[in-house]
């Protein structure tokens, strides 16, 4: 088949959503099928000779002085760019939407001496998507979840009127429920997840089609070499993002002992804030050390040196940190929240379940699995077997043709 991807985000460590893409495009290639990715920033740095067309974004909403486009500043008054530029100045985000109409305008160029058997969009939903689909070419979307889940989330944690309103004009729900509905499939990565989408879009649950996420089991792997931290954590997420449970780790870590330590790993936005704010109000500086933007390979490191990884989130739509965890070998104590069940498994076996927003839960069982290295042993080795049987990229490739092939025969 002839495959064009879309995200308009597209590095593997921009989050959740350039790991989807740059694994999804490499396994589609590997079984056989032509992928061509058209992406927005920040770009992948390679994609194996798969074709990559950057659609241009210059951020405007991550820059608040210094935001005129370099080389030519009067690019700004061209259409989506001035939109994005206005918009952006009432805290609006439009960044999905010029996206999907670039990409728009992109295909239409492509389409004058090549065809696509399917456009595959990454979480966008801009209206952009609707005017692919008049191009006669079927049109489907994953949604790792509804940022409904985000904007409520947010607005919990915002106590101020001023805050809420911000979120309320950030958060693009109207356009992505009316899109979403309108597609020829949706695909999402666990049962949770189809659900809400259903609840929140509306989208009729034959409409939707389930494929978990793959782990890449060469690269996250247990590695021997390294030795283990003693009494070592690590939490790996955008701790801006309220829906990580950062804060609840580390109020846990405030009923744990002194020499329980906390490795954050956060390689989202630049500008953080929020978890090192915290770190200073609870006191816990000596014990919590932040690593920012690293690599796969020093990643993997990290985990190789932890005993255990904490995934704390108040929602997950799949929840990559606690697989590649898993997959490293690590026990995991997660959440109840969103899809992380369906990831960690059968309570005590590869990992441990506890409620959301229950610092005091999550310390119990941080203490006495650190002091059970049999059990963490044990339940590092399930993990690994849990993620080897049942989070493959293979397996997700396949499963994605056959619901491109459904797709397709369903359009004709």
């Amino acid at each position: 088949m002839k495959i064009l991807l879309l995200s308009y985000r597209g590095n593997p460590y921009c989050g959740g959503q350039g790991i989807y893409i740059y694994y999804l495009a490499r396994e589609l290639v590997r079984q056989g099928h032509q992928v061509k990715m058209m992406v927005g920033p920040p770009y992948p740095e390679s994609m194996d000779g798969i074709p990559v067309y950057p659609i241009t974004n210059f951020n405007f909403f991550g820059r608040k002085t210094g935001f005129l486009p370099p080389g030519n500043p009067f690019q700004i008054f061209s259409p989506l760019h001035f939109y994005e530029f206005v918009v952006t100045r009432f805290n609006s985000f439009p960044e999905m939407t010029a996206f999907s109409l670039r990409a728009f305008k992109k295909v239409v160029e492509l389409l004058r001496h090549e065809r696509f058997d399917i456009i595959h969009d990454n979480q966008c939903l801009g209206y952009g998507l609707l005017l692919l689909r008049a191009l006669k070419i079927p049109v489907i979307a994953t949604i790792h979840h509804p940022l409904h889940i985000d904007c409520g989330i947010e607005f919990e944690h915002r106590p101020h009127l001023r805050d809420k309103v911000r979120m309320a004009l950030y958060y693009p729900l109207l356009m992505q429920r009316i899109v979403a509905k309108r597609l020829d499939k949706i695909i999402t990565v666990s049962n949770k997840s189809a659900h809400d989408i259903e609840r929140y879009f509306r989208v009729p649950r034959k409409n939707i089609r389930v494929v978990y996420n793959g782990i890449d089991l060469e690269a996250f792997r247990p590695l021997a070499n390294i030795k283990k931290i003693p009494h070592s954590l690590i939490f790996v997420g955008n701790t801006d993002d309220r829906k990580k449970g950062i804060l609840y780790l580390l109020q846990a870590m405030q009923l744990l002992e002194d020499h329980i330590k906390l490795i954050i790993v956060d390689g989202g936005a630049t500008r953080k804030e929020y978890a090192s704010r915290l770190v200073r109000k609870y006191g816990l500086k000596d014990r919590v050390i932040f690593r920012g933007n690293i690599n796969q390979n020093k990643l993997i490191d990290l985990y190789a040196a932890a005993q255990i990884a904490v995934v704390p989130s108040l929602y997950e739509g799949f929840g990559f940190p606690a697989g590649e965890a898993m997959a490293c070998g690590l026990p995991v104590i997660a959440t109840w929240a969103g899809a992380l069940p369906e990831v960690v498994g059968e309570q005590g076996e590869g990992g441990i379940l506890v409620p959301a927003r229950d610092p005091a839960a999550l310390a119990f069982h941080i203490k006495g699995l650190l002091h059970d290295e049999r059990r963490m042993e044990k339940m590092g080795e399930l993990a690994r077997k849990r993620i080897a049987e049942n989070f493959t990229w293979e397996k997700a490739g396949r499963d994605i043709i056959q619901a491109y092939q459904e797709t397709r025969r369903a359009y004709r």
